[in-house]
């Protein structure tokens, strides 16, 4: 799709898909290095749930950024990353990663929502599976549109399926959507056998956002690239 379509269809629908973001030994890795850390999370995790300090409905790899340099690279991954530039410029501050396993259950751990209301500056975000994810796997779901100032608040609904318009966005491993965080989104029950495996990446825009310099201190060695220092906001940004 040309820039001019992207810009488009962000535009008017607040989302993008970019099938085959990660594909071959990319994807192979991400897998490798989800699991792996996932699984030397999950005693704490499920102690945690036992103890009543953690929720049960999903899990984040704690400090994802600071174990693995595939969970670091999804920052600038070029697979969508150059479709979100074509979509909102190359003056981009990287805000952080959720790597997340959401289990199967009966119900959802978060209804429908926007995460910014519009006096505050846009981000966006975007969800890359991990593994296979069908529409009944706990699959994003977003109402096209909804990014829009007249679009008003988010109704409230009983059943997460009976929101207007919405759209659930299946889709196999390594599929990315890149989504105006200002639309109203959600995750669908995920009421198949197998948990849904996914990352939700965040980036602001430079001149929007107060960056702090010292928040990716720690991956000083993995920043070397001036572009890199800059998106991950330890470069001063210049107009």
């Amino acid at each position: 799709m040309k820039a001019t379509a992207l810009q488009e269809q962000w535009r008017e629908e607040g989302y993008v898909v970019v099938e085959d973001a990660y594909s071959g030994e990319d994807l192979k890795r991400l897998q490798t290095a989800f699991d792996h850390h996932a699984q030397l999370a999950k005693e704490d995790w499920l102690e945690g749930v036992a103890s009543g300090e953690r929720p049960g409905a999903f899990f984040d790899i704690p400090d994802a950024l600071q174990k693995d340099e595939a969970f670091v690279n999804l920052a600038d991954h070029p697979g969508y990353f150059d479709v979100l530039n074509a979509i909102l410029g190359s003056d981009l501050l990287f805000r952080g990663i959720q790597v997340r396993t959401l289990p199967v259950s009966p119900i959802s751990y978060v209804g429908w929502h926007p995460d910014k209301p519009h006096t505050m500056a846009q981000y966006s975000k975007v969800q890359i599976y991990v593994n296979d994810v069908p529409a009944d796997g706990g699959a994003f779901a977003y109402v096209p549109g909804s990014h829009k100032k007249e679009a008003g608040p988010c109704p409230s609904v009983n059943q997460l399926f009976e929101m207007p318009g919405h759209k659930v966005f299946p889709g196999k491993a390594g599929t990315a959507v890149i989504f105006n965080t200002r639309g109203w989104h959600t995750s669908m029950l995920n009421t198949t056998q197998s948990p849904r495996k996914s990352i939700i990446v965040g980036h602001s825009v430079w001149c929007q956002e107060d960056p702090k310099p010292d928040r990716f201190a720690f991956l000083a060695d993995q920043l070397k690239a001036p572009e890199r220092r800059k998106l991950f906001g330890v470069e001063p940004w210049h107009n």
